[in-house]
Order: C-alpha cells, then sequence, then structure tokens
C-alpha cells in the first residue's frame, strides 16, 4: 500500500473515560501513525466526533443542527490529534469541506495531494459538510477521492461481528468478508450508505481494534487479528 484512510473512532480515542480525550491513547496512535509515515506511507485520517457528540441520539433536537454540532467535535478532534502528532514530529495539515476561519485549510482535491507531496499527514475534518452523513460516509468519499488503497477502520470493537458483541456474548467475529455480504447483512461496521458506497467503488477496508497493541502498525504489516472486508 503507498496511501491509506485511517478511521479513527472518537470513543476509542477517549479511552475507559469514553469522552473528550485520553492524551496517553492519542500518543500512543500518533507514535504509530509516525511510524508508517516513516516507512513512506501516505495517511490520511477521518476522526469521529463520538467522544463529545453523536447527532442521532440527540433527541428532540433538529437534525441538521445536530449534525453540524457533530461536525464540530470532529474538528475538535483532528485539530488535537493533529497537534499530538506534530509533537512527535510530523507534519501536518487538516482541511475542512467549509470555511473554518484560521484553524483549517479549505479542502480541495489539489491542495491535499500538494501536501502529501509534501510529507504531510492529511486530516478530513467536518464530515462532507452537510446534514444526515456520517463520518462513515466521509471516510469513504475521502478514501475514493484520494485514490486510497485501502481504509484502514480503527474502531472501538476489534472488527466486525454477526451481532453487536457488547449485548451478544455469543457474537461471531467475521476474518474475512466480502463487501457485498456487509451491505446483505446490514452488519455494523459502517452504516449503510458508506458500506454501499464502498461496494460501488471496490475499496477494501481492514478493521480493527485501536485499543489492542501497535494496531495500526499491525495493520499495515499485514499481522492483525481484525476482519478483512473484501471487493
Amino acid at each position: 500500500m503507498k496511501r491509506v484512510l485511517l478511521k479513527l473512532s472518537g470513543e476509542a480515542l477517549a479511552g475507559e473515560q469514553k469522552r473528550g480525550f485520553d492524551e496517553a491513547t492519542v500518543t500512543e496512535v500518533a507514535k504509530q501513525i509516525k511510524t508508517i509515515v516513516d516507512e513512506g506511507l501516505q495517511v490520511g485520517i477521518v476522526i469521529g466526533g463520538g467522544n463529545f457528540w453523536r447527532g442521532r441520539t440527540s433527541g428532540a433536537m433538529d437534525r441538521s443542527k445536530a449534525d453540524q454540532i457533530g461536525m464540530l467535535a470532529t474538528i475538535m478532534n483532528c485539530i488535537y490529534v493533529s497537534d499530538i502528532c506534530r509533537y512527535v514530529g510530523l507534519k501536518t495539515e487538516v482541511f475542512t469541506p467549509f470555511v473554518c476561519g484560521a484553524f483549517t485549510t479549505l479542502y480541495s482535491k489539489d491542495a491535499v495531494e500538494e501536501s502529501f507531496a509534501e510529507g504531510k499527514v492529511v486530516f478530513f475534518a467536518g464530515g462532507t459538510g452537510h446534514p444526515y452523513f456520517s463520518t462513515d460516509t466521509a471516510t469513504v468519499l475521502r478514501a475514493v477521492e484520494i485514490g486510497a488503497d485501502a481504509i484502514l477502520l480503527a474502531k472501538a470493537v476489534d472488527g466486525i461481528y454477526d451481532s453487536d458483541p457488547k449485548v451478544n456474548p455469543d457474537a461471531k467475529k467475521y476474518d474475512e468478508i466480502s463487501i457485498d455480504e456487509v451491505v446483505a447483512k446490514k452488519l455494523a461496521a459502517m452504516d449503510l450508505t458508506a458500506s454501499i458506497m464502498c461496494m460501488e467503488q471496490k475499496m477494501p477496508m481492514l478493521v480493527f481494534g485501536l485499543d489492542e497493541k501497535d494496531s495500526i502498525v499491525n495493520t499495515v504489516h499485514g499481522k492483525f487479528s481484525g476482519t478483512k472486508v473484501t471487493v
């Protein structure tokens, strides 16, 4: 692989506290990112906002407004993780699909390519910029746009199961599964819109648990215990 899109779960970055940031967890993630970048891999990153806000569980609030708050949560996450990446010695750029003052750079594919050429880790914050689309959908969209070889999906769970392992202790984990089967069975790897887009665009995924030691590095090296999603 020469270029990947890494999707980080906001909740996973929060560690055991489940809210906000766990600095030790984020620093460990940043060190792993530096390892694979130093090996020559180009890395784009999308981060969910679940450690701050989940629009779909916001009750009676207008969905569009709830999703806008979620977009801002992803920007906070990207700015924070970007800064930790800089702390460990990486160069970074945070892009958003809408103007966000001096905090971020307005997204364009040309600007992203320039950042990759400069050896930067590229963060895609703010989702797609539109309500009703999750960061899962933004992940697939950006992966396709930048020509990523695969999506690395780092979650709070260690792969794809046939049911929710938090609810069903007998849930079966898949070592490998096709994206067609993920869509047909509506498995919760990503939301359905994102999964269908992966299927249509033939974008492979590697799904794994972020909290496992060296999980990102091991996944890139083909030594992971998660779920491989084939196309």
